[in-house]
């Protein structure tokens, strides 16, 4: 052998020596990410076997020490300080790695199908209006792409990137104005992880274990129509795009979400249920899950959105759970993604400025159905929530219903007094049913003092045909 070719040979020998025994981290570990503030996290990745890894902050100059393990994993949990930055983390093993221009502040996950996906690339003009002033330093987004696996994985492919007119564009609407509010009402860095895919049922977001091991959702997963442009199989997306991230310490969750489940809407409660504690699980805490119920829509099966959004409605009672309505911002019945993403990322704000961050003066629960009074022939709802009273926009109210023991439902003649709503019809001499908004594509006009709109509801469980 001449001494080029050993030359050569030593040199690829030594490169792939020097390759395996890099430090190495996962993306969502990155510059400009966002760390939670006032939090034990973990940073993570791999390593060799024994490699002696020292880990340093410039917020405190502490340095922290991990080892690679038999599996060529490490690990190390850090104390992060109040919100702040810009700061620098270095890492150094065998090899060395700068993150640079690291914030530390409020960390939240976007995550749900289409409506949460929806970006400015969709032609929204809610962000065409926000590109002159979009470039906000203390606002960071990762974007995690459409990626499905049979077992959990530990990586996912992405960046941290600032906010500006650039890379807004491709980003979450709903998750933009939600962390936009966010920033500016508690003066803290924000960032933002989207993992959204349109078309996807829940049962794909859910460890395939719970919906497996539960006959009433395996047989309800069964009914999810598969098509060419969304995966099916449950877990699959939570298997490759929300397990990666679990480690990553995170504030709480947003989610938009339900369409997709309408075919088979009387199991949603119990599949949402059980997806909402499978994540907290995941991340070891109560994570706080805000969460937006479906708009008005003319869905394929009739009944299945109004049924969706009761099974939604059912869910609020989850502790550390809020829902945003939306059935007075939808524009089109016919088009399942409302353009008015704006109110929707402010409304889920709000839920967590007052209820995770303790804001007082911020309204962010809608007027909701406490009770129901039979006086003659009229029926008295009590409404709850309704502080300062409910307040009309037009002349009557719109999609109320009422019915007697018949169960032959009428339009009704309501009117509204402070918190209590009066509804009668002529043809109802007794009432025993009143629905307000309860069809797939009943738009609400009925508010309370703060502009929220009342939820949708009825007053009888009387069964669904179909369902």
């Amino acid at each position: 052998m001449n001494l080029k070719k050993f030359c050569l040979m030593a040199w690829l020998v030594l490169a792939v020596t020097h390759a395996k025994a890099d430090i190495r981290l996962p993306d969502i570990i990155g510059n400009n990410m966002v760390l939670q503030q006032q939090s034990r996290i973990k940073l993570w990745g791999w390593a060799d076997p024994n490699e002696k890894i020292s880990i340093t902050t410039s917020w405190d100059n502490r340095v922290y020490e991990a080892t690679g393990s038999r599996d060529a994993k490490w690990t190390v949990e850090l104390q992060t300080p109040a919100a702040g930055g810009p700061y620098a983390i270095s890492l150094q093993g065998k090899n060395r790695l700068l993150l640079e221009n690291v914030l530390i502040g409020e960390v939240w996950l976007c995550a749900g199908q289409s409506n949460m996906e929806m970006s400015g690339s969709w032609g929204l003009q809610d962000i065409q209006k926000e590109l002159p002033q979009a470039h906000q330093q203390e606002l960071r987004f990762f974007h995690i792409p459409k990626t499905t696996a049979a077992f959990p994985q530990e990586q996912v492919k992405g960046e941290w990137v600032v906010c500006d007119s650039n890379t807004l564009k491709t980003f979450s609407a709903v998750g933009y104005f939600f962390g936009k509010n966010i920033r500016q009402k508690l003066g803290t860095p924000v960032g933002l992880i989207e993992a959204a895919w349109g078309g996807t049922a829940a049962e794909v977001w859910t460890p395939d274990s719970i919906v497996n091991n539960n006959p009433v959702l395996k047989k309800a997963a069964g009914l999810i129509q598969p098509s060419g442009m969304c995966p099916y199989i449950p877990g699959s997306a939570y298997n490759g795009m929300i397990a990666p991230i679990v480690p990553y310490a995170i504030a709480g969750v947003t989610w938009y979400q339900g369409e997709n489940n309408t075919d088979a809407a009387t199991t949603y409660r119990p599949l949402f249920t059980a997806m909402i504690h499978a994540w907290r699980r995941a991340w070891e805490q109560p994570l706080p899950f805000y969460y937006v119920q479906v708009a008005p829509f003319r869905y394929r099966k009739t009944n299945a959105g109004a049924l969706l959004r009761e099974a939604q409605w059912q869910c609020r009672v989850i502790p550390h759970t809020g829902m945003v309505a939306t059935n007075d911002i939808t524009g089109n019945v016919n088009d399942v993604h409302p353009q008015n993403k704006h109110d929707v990322g402010l409304r889920l704000s709000n839920w967590a400025l007052a209820d995770h961050y303790g804001i007082k003066g911020i309204a962010c629960k809608s007027p909701e159905y406490k009770s129901m009074q039979v006086k003659g022939t009229k029926a008295f709802i009590k409404i709850s929530g309704a502080d300062g009273g409910l307040k009309l926009r037009g002349d009557s109210i719109s999609s109320m219903q009422i019915a007697g023991a018949d169960k032959v439902f009428y339009p009704a003649e309501a009117i509204i007094q402070d918190d209590t709503i009066v509804v009668w019809n002529i043809s109802v001499k007794r009432p025993m049913a009143v629905r307000y908004c309860f069809t797939d594509t009943a738009i609400g006009n009925v508010f309370s003092s703060a502009g929220l709109p009342l939820l949708p509801f009825r007053t009888d469980q009387w069964v669904f045909p179909g369902f």
